[in-house]
């Protein structure tokens, strides 16, 4: 935090108190949006801290039984710098009412990203060579 002269060690005689997110999540609209924020971030840590928080919010130990985990174990998965494999994350997403959904990025429908199109059956058709051979004839 360098930008404006300020260190952490500035901050500790602030008196400040510690910001929970789970303390706010309290509708599912709420914990969409929240994980839709950390999934814009491209941040896998930052993804897996906000389904932390969610299911702080919901409940630790129901989200962990529900998702088939122990509550150590989704501690341990959803902690600070941890890498939860995808499997954890969906059965946890399930748990929490949550479905992750794609969504086209950019301004125009047919836009080429990356080298294909995003416009179903964009392709382009493969251009036909007429045959010079002579057709049999009528029989």
């Amino acid at each position: 935090m360098t930008e404006h002269n300020i260190t952490l060690s500035d901050l500790e005689g602030l008196d400040l108190e510690d910001f929970d997110p789970a303390e706010y999540i309290t509708s599912d609209e709420a914990a969409a949006a929240y994980i839709t924020q950390a999934l814009a971030t491209n941040d896998a840590a930052i993804f897996a801290a906000a389904v932390g928080d969610i299911a702080r919010a919901r409940g630790m130990s129901e989200i962990a039984k529900a998702a088939g985990l122990g509550r150590e174990s989704l501690y341990k998965a959803l902690r600070p710098n941890s890498q939860p494999r995808m499997e954890t994350m969906t059965r946890v997403l399930s748990a929490l009412g949550v479905r992750l959904v794609a969504e086209v990025v950019g301004a125009g429908k047919g836009e080429v990203v990356g080298g294909a199109s995003k416009k179903a059956g964009a392709a382009k058709p493969r251009s036909r060579v007429k045959s010079t051979a002579a057709k049999p004839a009528a029989a």
